[in-house]
């Protein structure tokens, strides 16, 4: 699927109207409904065709974050056969007591996955934990990128963002059509 179709396809699948609480606390009349596109098959690869053209130089691990990111790097890594691993937001308190499932990240070039981002706040975090643990974490993937402050936000804890999408360019793909 050419790129400016694929925008419009993921626009028409997830845009949503209404009133729409976000993670950050932010209040929106408009929402992307990220597991729609998510639970395509055919859309969650085109999605991932997209992507994995832009994975930095150097990756070892695609690191989805829960929930939305797992999909998207599951996908990738079947597309590029780079190992995922799994971050959840806090560790499981059974069994291994983990929050990033998976291979080992220790010493690894990590690239972060994440489907919107609108502040980077749990991108943030998650980073933080990874890097605890020994991983090298300087990249940042996500399919829509909403939040303008996200870019800024996100360079201040030395993290470059990589969007397949902003909004403005998702919004002028279906003001095309």
């Amino acid at each position: 699927m050419e790129k400016r179709e694929l925008a419009r396809t993921i626009y028409r699948v997830s845009h949503l109207t209404g009133t729409f609480k976000l993670r950050s606390g932010q209040v929106s009349n408009q929402y992307f409904d990220k597991y729609l596109f998510e639970s395509d098959p055919d859309l969650l690869s085109a999605i991932a065709d997209e992507m994995s053209l832009l994975i930095p130089a150097g990756t070892q691990v695609l690191a989805g974050l829960e929930m939305g990111g797992i999909p998207i790097a599951t996908a990738l890594s079947l597309k590029t056969g780079l190992p995922a691993v799994f971050v959840r937001k806090k560790a499981k308190e059974y069994g291994t007591c983990k929050f990033a499932e998976g291979v080992d990240v220790s010493n690894k070039k990590i690239c972060i996955i994440e489907d919107v981002v609108t502040t980077g706040g749990q991108i943030i975090l998650s980073a933080g934990d990874l890097r605890k643990i020994g991983a090298i974490v300087e990249d940042v993937m996500c399919v829509i990128l909403r939040g303008k402050d996200s870019q800024a936000n996100l360079q201040k804890e030395n993290l470059n963002l990589i969007a397949l999408f902003t909004m403005e360019e998702l919004e002028a793909a279906v003001r095309s059509a």
